[in-house]
């Protein structure tokens, strides 16, 4: 069976964004939907989205990579691998886990420029939570402007 790659934008983008575009047009059985409301509805969308499917591949841009997060905290057998771009780890919607660590790969690329969420405290979450991190801080802003393009996302959406 093949991995079930997932997509979830940021708070005030849509699948239409920069992001989502990118991989409807590259990775084209993605699953890539647009999130509105509060966390709670959020989450609700992305929990009936994901019924019934596993080897989930999950990819969250800032509030998504809360999201993300989220959703792999309550179904981690159903979780193979995380990539969180800028995730907004640092706010009060974050429920810990109730277990000690997520065990399966979570990748990070975060801006040190980024002004909406502080890279060094996401960091500081991120190595409590995640046994298994690939965490890079690289030189650029929130929506990794410079970063998203140039990642080999091709290599990043498989397990391995």
């Amino acid at each position: 069976m093949a991995n079930q790659l997932v997509f979830i934008h940021g708070l005030e983008s849509t699948a239409q964004g920069t992001k989502g575009q990118f991989f409807r047009q590259f990775f084209p059985k993605m699953i890539i939907e647009d999130y509105t409301g509060d966390f709670a509805a959020r989450m609700s969308k992305l929990d009936g989205l994901l019924s019934g499917k596993n080897d989930l591949i999950l990819v969250g841009s800032s509030y998504g990579g809360l999201m993300a997060t989220q959703y792999a905290i309550n179904n981690e057998n159903k979780v193979k691998k995380m990539i969180l771009l800028a995730p907004a780890l640092n706010l009060p919607e974050f429920k810990l886990p109730v277990h000690a660590k997520l065990h399966f790969p979570v990748i990070i690329y975060h801006g040190i420029n980024d002004d909406i969420v502080d890279p060094y405290t996401v960091k500081t979450i991120a190595l409590k939570y995640f046994s298994n991190l690939e965490h890079h801080l690289v030189d650029d802003d929130h929506p990794l402007h410079k970063t998203f393009p140039v990642l080999d996302w091709k290599n990043l959406l498989l397990i391995d």
